[in-house]
């Protein structure tokens, strides 16, 4: 088995490495490149973070008790101390490090009983036992796009396994979280404790207090995946108009990679979410853009040509592709033809109506809103007041806080409830923050919104399907729970006043006092050049406040939070939502506290986008909580999340009440 090994070679094409080819085989020349600008540096971290992924890795493990972990980060000593280890009839390896030609492999977990070997890739990704041929396939048997990837991923590793040990049986495996699983204790998630060691990497401490009861209920397991594998094997894939197979393909991605040569890919759609990129003024100052290098090769484009806005940044179009073979790839080459505007029988604005309304309004150098004044109105004359705006933080962990609870739960941790009453007077009414480790909070959360809304029959705001869904949640929680409920009929009551609920398009309730979705009337209603077709109230509020005259008269004084004649808050004191720099207005988000001291805010949005939490941009919350929950942090930098979520969101639910406030004043 040594003789697999090469201690002269320095770069080899890993899994990472791979796995980017497969998205885009031009990002390789940017991958390896310290002076190209890559905004997902830390996605991974975020993203395990907000998820468990770093606990369900460290679970895996403890499912194979006898294992040994290959340590070594560098590439040569870990080959040597895994091929030592291999000589064993049966082994189990964490970290095993797997050598073929120049591509190079860490699996997760690599199991050895005699000839055969079983390559298991840990994902805290979930799927469900009782249907699994649905999990991985479609009704065609083709491999669905959601956990292409992740096999694709797989069957990389089983390729260099299979080529490393041609003796060998191989079979591939992924791990996953089955949401069908309870939780066997409380604060199992407690006994994996992130860290940071001597080298400033993030690790998991498992506690020494781990006992056989905690893994007497396994939360993960292994789904062969054998069949896809030979499926992506089988199927061949088209780049330079050359049909390869896998094996081919990897010796086309290795052989490019390694002699640093750039793989041409067309553009396309996903170009415009490319992670290679830095503003076209910032180039070269620091970091270069891969991103604007290939549209300058590809459409033989100037820098001046990056002034204009593309088709990447319209709303909600699904025929970019189409345009772009068309070489459409600027808002100003587009016409009313190419989007095939539509009307709907809804009141105010389509869904291409609008997306034409911010393409003529680039076209025009229109910076003016738009506001369907009539049908907005119409709407806000049946608002009945007082108005409560709320806004939820919510969360969803692999390991559950509490015995008997499920995977990938929706917890509920915070919410924020500002009250706009009739003669204008505003407050901040109420939060609510679940700060005890271990704790399922959602029956205390409900309890808490409920008290904040059970007072009048005033109309409830929302921003974004969000709330409703988490209700929705907590409802079904609350059903099932086996456990004695004192108010369990009453909270359910609640809920269903203030949501609606809708399976396979047929409505199964609405309650009376349904909450109000202001990103739908937004979409129908209202358009701001300034967002930039983005319908994220943290676009939507500077963009309000930028229009609005009145919004800023009144909220560049300190009212927010003062003691006489002020604004109650419970978080801000005598504050400014309007401030100036270089006589332009500064986004009220970034004058919060950072959540987090070493992330930069690109990170932070490039992980939102990984979540598709564009509209509420709760990822930074979300990671801020599994913060609190899963790492050894100081009392100090505890407190300080605790400050800077409640900040959050009590802006959120206010950005709420300054767009009603706009609309107010643009109404007149």
């Amino acid at each position: 088995m040594n003789s697999y090994i090469n201690k002269n070679s320095k770069i080899y094409f890993t899994k990472s490495a791979f796995k980017l080819a497969m998205e885009c085989p031009t990002k390789l020349f940017y991958f390896s490149k310290k002076n190209y600008a890559n905004q997902k540096k830390e996605d991974s971290f975020l993203e395990a973070l907000a998820e468990g992924g770093f606990q369900v890795g460290a679970l895996a493990k403890c499912y194979y008790p006898n294992g040994y972990e290959v340590n070594s980060l560098n590439h040569e000593e870990s080959l040597i101390e895994t091929y030592k280890l291999l000589k064993q009839e049966n082994i189990i390896i964490f970290e095993a490090a797997i050598r073929f030609k120049n591509s190079f492999i860490r699996t997760d977990i690599l199991v050895k009983k005699g000839n055969c070997l079983e390559v298991i890739e840990v994902k805290a990704k979930v799927f469900d036992d009782k249907n699994l041929d649905k999990s991985f396939l479609t009704k065609k048997n083709n491999i669905r796009s959601d956990w292409k990837s992740y096999i694709e991923d797989v069957a990389f590793q089983k390729y260099v396994l299979s080529n490393a040990f041609p003796d060998f049986q191989v079979k591939a495996f992924l791990m996953l979280v089955d949401k069908n699983t309870r939780c066997p204790t409380d604060n199992l998630h407690q006994k994996f404790k992130i860290s940071i060691d001597d080298n400033k990497h993030k690790i998991v401490k498992i506690s020494e207090n781990l006992s056989d009861k905690d893994l007497s209920e396994q939360i993960i397991f292994k789904q062969n995946i054998d069949e896809c594998c030979e499926q992506i094997y089988k199927k061949e894939l088209v780049y330079n108009n050359k049909k390869m197979k896998f094996d081919e393909l990897i010796d086309f991605f290795e052989e490019h990679y390694l002699r640093n040569e750039k793989i041409i890919s067309p553009i396309c759609s996903n170009c415009g979410k490319c992670e290679f990129r830095t503003g076209i003024e910032e180039e070269e100052k620091q970091f270069k853009s891969g991103y604007h290098e290939c549209l300058i090769s590809h459409l033989g484009w100037e820098r001046k040509d990056f002034n204009d806005l593309l088709i990447f940044d319209v709303w909600d179009l699904r025929i970019k592709d189409k345009l772009i073979k068309q070489n459409k790839i600027k808002m100003i080459s587009l016409t009313a033809e190419d989007i095939d505007i539509k009307k709907d029988e809804k009141p105010g604005c389509s869904r291409t109506e609008r997306q034409w309304l911010q393409i003529s309004k680039v076209q025009n150098n229109d910076q003016n809103i738009w506001i369907d004044k009539e049908n907005l109105a119409r709407e806000m004359s049946t608002w009945i007041y007082p108005l409560h705006f709320i806004d939820f933080e919510t969360s969803k962990v692999a390991i559950p806080f509490n015995k008997g609870r499920y995977p990938y739960e929706d917890i509920a941790f915070q919410f924020s409830h500002h009250v706009v009453y009739e003669n204008g007077l505003i407050e901040h009414k109420g939060q609510y923050l679940n700060t005890k480790k271990g704790c399922f909070p959602n029956y205390d959360f409900i309890r808490a919104l409920k008290k904040e809304l059970e007072n009048d029959q005033g109309s409830i705001f929302r921003y974004a399907v969000h709330e409703n869904t988490i209700l929705n949640a907590i409802y079904k929680q609350l059903i099932k729970d086996e456990n004695y409920i004192e108010d369990r009929e009453d909270l359910c009551l609640f809920i269903k006043s203030i949501t609606e609920q809708t399976e396979k398009n047929k409505k199964i309730w609405e309650g009376k006092r349904n909450m109000i979705d202001l990103l739908a009337l937004i979409k129908r209603y209202y358009y701001d050049p300034f967002s930039n077709g983005s319908n994220s109230i943290k676009k939507i509020l500077p963009g309000m406040l930028i229009q609005s005259s009145y919004l800023q008269e009144k909220y560049s004084k300190p009212i927010y939070g003062a003691e006489k004649n002020g604004i109650k808050s419970y978080n801000f004191k005598d504050w400014r939502w309007i401030q100036f720099e270089d006589k332009e207005i500064i986004d009220p988000y970034s004058l919060l506290p950072k959540m987090f001291d070493d992330i930069s805010k690109q990170e932070l949005d490039a992980f939102n986008e990984i979540l598709n939490l564009e509209v509420n941009d709760g990822g930074d919350a979300m990671a801020a909580y599994a913060k609190m929950q899963y790492e050894d942090i100081s009392l100090d930098e505890c407190k300080g999340l605790q400050k800077a979520l409640l900040k959050y969101c009590e802006l959120d639910t206010f950005a709420m009440v300054m767009i009603y406030e706009g609309w107010k004043d643009f109404l007149k």
